[in-house]
C-alpha cells in the first residue's frame, strides 16, 4: 500500500513538473518600443509581411486588412482577423507591447496564439520594423465588421495547449546574418525566414504542424494554402529559372513555362512580391538560387 502511495506521490510531482514546463510563458529577447514609428515604412512591411493576402477576403467583399478567407488545415479552419485600427472588430485597442507580443513571442490579448499566424517568422524583425509595422496598422482606416469566428475543433480549440506546442517547438529569436554571405543573400535569407515567410508554406509539416526545418524550402504536399513546390536551387534551375527571372516572376506572375501562378501564390504575388523594391525581389532571388 506504501509503495502504491509513494508511486502516485511520484507520478504527481512529474506530471506537475511537467504541466509547469509545457505551460510557463515562452518569451524571446526584449525589445525597444521607445523607438518612434513611422508609417511609410510600416506600409511597406504590410506588403512585405503577407499581412494584405492574408488578412483581406476580397472576393467576399471585405474591406482592407478586415478579415481573411478562411485557411483550412487539418485542425480547422483558421479565419484571419480583422486588423484594422477600429477598437471594437479590429486590433485599434492593443497597445505597442501587445502587438509586439503577438509578433514576437505568439501570445495575443486572448492567449496562446495559433502559428497559422506565422510569429515562428515574425519573431525574426528587428524592433524599428515591429515598431513602423504597428504604427501603420495603427493607422489604417477602421473597419468596424469583424471577421467571422475560426472553426476549430476539440481539443485544438483549447488555447492552452498551445502553450506547450510553443514550449516544445517555437523558439522566438531575432534575424542572425550568415556570416562569410553577402548583404543581398542576408537580406534575401531574412525575408524568406522572416516577415516574407517563404519558409511557412514551401516546407513540410508533421503531424503536429512543426516545420521541418531539415526540408526547408523544399516543398510541401499541402497545407496552409495548398500543395506548395520546391524551392531549392536545383528545383528552380530545372524550371527555367534564373535571378532575373525568378525576380521578374515576383513582378508579374509569369514563369519560364509561359504559365502565370494563381491561387495561393497568385494573390501573394498580387498583393505582396508585386509591391516590393526591385532590390528585395532581386534579394530573395539570389538568395534562393545561390550555389
Amino acid at each position: 500500500m506504501r509503495r502504491w502511495l509513494w508511486m502516485v506521490a511520484a507520478l504527481a510531482v512529474i506530471g506537475g513538473g511537467v504541466a509547469v514546463y509545457l505551460l510557463k510563458p515562452v518569451n524571446g529577447p526584449g525589445r525597444d518600443l521607445t523607438l518612434v514609428g513611422d508609417v511609410t515604412r510600416g506600409n511597406y512591411l504590410i506588403r512585405l509581411g503577407g499581412c494584405v493576402a492574408c488578412h483581406t477576403d476580397a472576393e467576399a467583399g471585405r474591406a482592407f486588412l478586415s478579415g481573411g478567407a478562411g485557411l483550412v488545415t487539418q485542425f480547422g479552419t483558421f479565419v484571419p482577423p480583422n486588423i484594422t485600427s477600429d477598437k471594437a472588430a479590429g486590433i485599434g485597442g492593443w497597445s505597442l507591447a501587445q502587438f509586439d507580443d503577438a509578433m514576437s513571442n505568439g501570445m495575443g490579448p486572448q492567449g496562446n496564439l495559433y502559428p497559422v499566424f506565422p510569429y515562428e517568422h515574425y519573431t525574426l524583425m528587428s524592433d524599428q520594423e515591429i515598431v513602423d509595422l504597428y504604427a501603420a496598422l495603427m493607422a489604417t482606416e477602421p473597419v468596424n465588421d469583424a471577421a467571422p469566428a475560426s472553426d476549430i475543433g476539440f481539443p485544438f480549440n483549447i488555447r492552452l495547449a498551445m502553450a506547450g506546442w510553443k514550449n516544445l517547438f517555437f523558439a522566438p529569436a531575432r534575424f542572425e546574418p550568415e556570416a562569410g554571405k553577402s548583404d543581398v543573400y542576408n537580406r534575401g535569407r531574412y525575408l524568406a525566414y522572416g516577415p516574407a515567410h517563404c519558409v511557412a508554406c514551401h516546407t513540410p509539416r508533421n503531424a503536429l504542424g512543426v516545420l521541418d526545418w531539415d526540408q526547408a524550402l523544399t516543398g510541401s504536399p499541402g497545407g496552409v494554402g495548398g500543395k506548395a513546390p520546391s524551392l531549392t536551387r536545383a528545383a528552380l534551375l530545372a524550371e527555367g529559372y534564373d535571378v532575373e527571372t525568378l525576380a521578374q516572376t515576383l513582378a508579374d506572375g509569369f514563369t519560364p513555362g509561359f504559365d502565370v501562378l494563381g491561387a495561393a501564390m497568385g494573390e501573394v504575388i498580387a498583393e505582396g512580391t508585386s509591391q516590393w523594391t526591385r532590390e528585395d525581389r532581386q534579394a530573395i532571388a539570389e538568395y534562393l538560387l545561390a550555389e
